[in-house]
C-alpha cells in the first residue's frame, strides 16, 4: 500500500531517533534543511551539526544563506572548505567528475565527524534523485552517508509540502546545483569560467528571473528561464547580450526549451542511444 506523506515523514522520525548524534551536509536548500529541522525535533539541537561547506564550485551567496538558515534554525554551525579545482578529477570535468567531488566531500565530513565525536553524517538526497544522472550517489554508498528522505521514501514533491508545514522559509526555494553544471563534459572547469557563468546568472536575476541557467559553450552562452518567461528575457535582449559579452562571451542564445535541471546530461542520454543503435 502506498504510504501517505504523513506516514513517511513518521518513518523519517523514527530513523533520526536511532541516531543519536549526527552531522548534515548543509547547502541551505529544502532537502537538507528539511533534514535539519527534523533532526533538530527528534534529536535536539545539540546533537545537531549543520557543516556547510565552501566551495570554488558554488557561490558565495549560497554559503552566507545556508549560515544564516541554519543558525536561524538554531543548531550547531561549521563552516568548512574544500578545493575542487584543485583535484584534476574534477578539473577534467568528465561525467565520473561528480563522483569524486562527491568523494572530496563525503571524506571532509566522515573526517570530522570521527574528530568531533558524530555518529553519522546525512545528507539531503531525495527519491528524485534515483531517476536522474548521480555518480555522486556511489560515493556517497562508500562514504557509509545516509539519504535520509530516500531511507523515508520522499520525493521533492513531499519535502517541501513537510518543508511548509514546519514554516521553513526555502519550503519553495528553486533548486540550486554546483556552477560546474553548467560547463559540458569533456570541457575542463576553470576560475575564469565558472566566474562568467555566476556572473552572467547573477545580472539575470537581478532582472527579476528567479529560475536561470547560463550554459557555457566556449564563446555561446546559452541561457534558460521557464519557457513562458522567454518573450520577457527578450525584452532585455539589449542589455543582456551586451553584459555578457562583457564577460567574454562572444555569441548569446536562448534555449527555447526553456529551463530544466539537468540538460547538459541530455548528451550522454544522446550518446547512450548512438552506442545502442550501433
Amino acid at each position: 500500500m502506498k504510504k501517505s506523506i504523513s506516514d513517511k515523514n513518521k518513518h523519517l522520525g523514527e530513523i533520526l531517533r536511532g541516531m543519536d548524534r549526527i552531522i548534515v551536509a548543509f547547502s541551505g536548500g529544502v532537502d537538507s534543511t528539511l533534514v535539519v529541522k527534523r533532526a533538530q525535533q527528534e534529536l535536539g539541537s545539540s546533537n545537531v551539526l549543520a557543516v556547510v561547506v565552501a566551495s570554488e564550485l558554488f557561490r558565495e551567496e549560497e554559503f552566507d544563506g545556508a549560515v544564516k538558515l541554519a543558525e536561524m534554525i538554531g543548531v550547531n554551525v561549521h563552516k568548512a572548505e574544500i578545493k575542487e579545482l584543485e583535484d584534476e578529477n574534477i578539473v577534467r570535468n568528465t561525467p565520473d567528475s561528480w563522483y569524486y567531488s562527491k568523494k572530496l566531500l563525503y571524506t571532509h565530513l566522515n573526517h570530522l565527524a570521527e574528530e568531533l565525536g558524530y555518529n553519522y553524517v546525512l545528507d539531503g538526497m531525495i527519491m528524485d534523485d534515483l531517476e536522474d544522472f548521480r555518480p555522486g550517489l556511489q560515493a556517497r554508498t562508500e562514504a557509509g552517508v545516509r539519504s535520509v528522505l530516500q531511507e523515508a521514501k520522499l520525493y521533492k514533491k513531499e519535502v517541501r509540502e513537510l518543508s511548509k508545514e514546519l514554516n521553513l522559509p526555502v519550503w519553495n526555494k528553486p533548486a540550486s546545483c554546483s556552477l560546474a553544471s553548467r560547463i559540458p563534459y569533456g570541457t575542463k572547469l576553470n576560475r575564469r569560467k565558472i566566474q562568467q557563468v555566476n556572473e552572467a546568472e547573477k545580472f539575470i536575476m537581478k532582472l527579476g528571473f528567479d529560475r536561470v541557467r547560463i550554459r557555457h559553450h566556449g564563446s555561446v552562452a546559452r541561457i534558460e528561464v521557464d519557457q513562458k518567461e522567454i518573450s520577457e528575457l527578450l525584452d532585455h535582449s539589449d542589455n543582456i547580450h551586451a553584459y555578457l559579452t562583457s564577460l567574454g562571451f562572444h555569441y548569446v542564445s536562448v534555449d527555447l526549451l526553456g529551463y530544466r535541471t539537468g540538460s547538459m546530461n541530455e548528451s550522454l542520454e544522446t550518446e547512450l542511444e548512438k552506442e545502442e543503435i550501433s
